[in-house]
């Protein structure tokens, strides 16, 4: 019985595999040859499959660190909320970690940021009063703390609350899809994976931020990707590895203030993510201005060079730093100068 099993595990682990190929059928000198076209997630350009999307609010302050099931992610945004700090919208798809925290609650400008994605399941601590009209009206399957409770959150008692809140996410998914299945699935949501732009520019690091929260970003030549410092420190999780994304656009958005304010008095910031701007894709150890543009909340995000052409993004994750703050490059270099370095 016990090697019955292991046979049903294997075959098992084999269609999964197999899944995750395509066979395409091609002609060579008269012949039929098949050929495997490896399918890859569309927000991570990486082999594997798409699948419902979750999106967990997540705290972005001293006291969240280190946070939990970042990894993961396949997009991270980080938001400016009261006060000039900082709060993340992670995105999953690909991979649907057990455990995500610390949970925090939901703002005003998530429902514009994620309606992009479709009806996603939206996992958050709570809300304003005011907000959860709308957030009952939006286009998004709610599976919050107030709705799911302790059954799939709770805090972690080696951390002090309010940054405390961990969500059981693979289980909470689950449950929300029993409730309703209709939840989207990951799918382009408009930037592309390609070669890197030539009239990208080599640099060191680069600085962004907002009123009270600062990040740094230096590129790895060992890891291939950017590693995070948050407000100085080294950005890491709660397993020690260290964060950072495969491409990191730094988007200027317009920030206002909103309607909404937290139990404090603090205004809520409005940060516009559809319509048009400037921004920087930075993939490769290289940077380049570019352009984003959003038409409508059901549209996803597209991205040019400044002259209008396409770029493309690196194979990985993401993370988009929503500012309206132009980040500081150090180390730049000019196109002669990357050049000679690369010789």
């Amino acid at each position: 019985m016990r090697n019955f099993k292991r046979f049903i595990g294997i075959i098992s682990l084999s269609v999964v595999a197999l899944a995750s190929v395509n066979y395409l059928h091609s002609e060579r000198d008269g012949a039929s040859v098949v050929e495997a076209e490896i399918v890859v997630n569309s927000l991570t350009g990486l082999p594997g499959s798409d699948g419902p999307i979750l999106v967990v609010k997540i705290d972005d302050t001293r006291p969240a660190h280190p946070q939990v099931g970042l990894r993961d992610a396949d997009v991270v945004y980080i938001e400016q909320v009261e006060g000039g700090l900082t709060r993340l919208a992670a995105v999953y798809s690909s991979k649907i970690p057990q455990v995500i925290g610390p949970v925090r609650s939901a703002r005003i400008s998530d429902i514009e940021l994620l309606a992009q994605y479709g009806k996603v399941a939206f996992a958050y601590s709570g809300a304003q009063k005011k907000l959860l009209p709308v957030i009952a009206e939006a286009n998004l399957l709610d599976v919050g703390a107030n709705r799911f409770g302790p059954t799939y959150y709770a805090n972690d008692v080696q951390r002090n609350a309010p940054y405390a809140m961990m969500v059981q996410a693979e289980k909470l998914l689950d449950a929300g899809l029993s409730r309703d299945p209709e939840v989207s699935v990951s799918k382009s949501m408009g930037w592309n994976f390609g070669a890197r732009s030539p009239l990208s520019q080599r640099f060191t690091s680069v600085e962004f931020s907002w009123p009270a929260s600062k990040y740094t970003a230096r590129w790895s030549k060992s890891e291939q990707r950017w590693l995070l410092f948050f407000n100085g420190e080294p950005n890491l999780d709660s397993n020690g590895y260290h964060l950072g994304p495969a491409n990191l656009v730094v988007q200027l958005v317009s920030i206002t203030d909103s309607i909404y304010s937290d139990r404090d008095g603090g205004v809520t910031p409005f940060s516009a993510t559809v319509g048009e701007g400037r921004c920087y894709l930075l993939r490769n150890a290289r940077a380049l201005p570019c352009l984003w543009s959003r038409v409508s909340e059901e549209d996803g995000t597209t991205f040019t060079d400044r002259a209008g052409q396409p770029i493309f993004f690196d194979a990985g994750q993401s993370w988009f730093a929503l500012t309206d703050r132009e980040p500081i490059f150090s180390g730049l270099q000019s196109q002669d100068a990357a050049k000679s370095t690369n010789k």
